[in-house]
């Protein structure tokens, strides 16, 4: 599309009409495509590839190595990527369609989570936006249920006296809030995490 829009504009043998007919064709084909992908499974197995076992169990699956015209050394990189290290490691690995590598590591493999340990938790939720560039976000301070006194309280616990000296604070569900000064030079005065009291 890139190419005929070039042509258009570049090319003076290229007509204007003839390029504007090329792009609605054009258009009017990925959405017809994509329609009919949506609406036929046979349709769209025949345009798009279906996920590839490359590793079983542990075990390389040479034929499909082969099919998907991959190496030892590419199929070793990308393991790495995805923080395995050993093909032992790993239960599962799947080329999907777009070309990515999805890994289900072995189960006594997996990091160890909380729930592995019944440790209760609780959620810190996405960060809402408190001060920008100096300036107080009061809808999301009072939609996360606090004021400014309680913001003026928590940043003076950081020797931080007016607003205009943070250049981002962010709070989360715990209301613990995060804040990175304006021109901080001392690398751990820029990276601090104020407790909830």
């Amino acid at each position: 599309m890139g190419s005929l829009v070039a042509n258009a504009i570049i090319d003076k043998h290229f007509a204007t009409l003839t390029g504007t007919t090329a792009l609605i064709l054009f258009a009017i084909l990925t959405v017809f495509t994509g329609y009919i992908s949506l609406k036929n499974l046979t349709f769209r197995r025949l345009i798009n590839s279906e996920p590839i076992t490359l590793v079983e169990n542990g075990n390389i699956v040479d034929e499909n190595m082969k099919k998907m015209k991959l190496t030892i050394n590419e199929l070793k990189m990308k393991l790495r990527e995805k923080n395995a290290f050993n093909v032992a490691d790993v239960e599962f690995a799947i080329m999907e369609t777009d070309g990515k590598l999805s890994v289900l590591p072995k189960s006594d493999k997996k990091p160890l989570t909380p729930s592995h340990m019944n440790i209760p938790t609780t959620s810190s939720g996405l960060e809402k936006d408190i001060i920008i560039d100096g300036t107080i976000m009061e809808e999301n301070l009072t939609s996360a249920g606090l004021d400014k006194e309680w913001l003026t309280s928590e940043l003076n616990k950081q020797n931080i006296k007016d607003c205009s000296e943070v250049f981002y604070a962010g709070v989360d569900n715990t209301k613990k809030l995060y804040v990175s000064k304006i021109n901080s030079t001392n690398k751990n005065a820029h990276d601090k995490s104020i407790p909830p009291k």
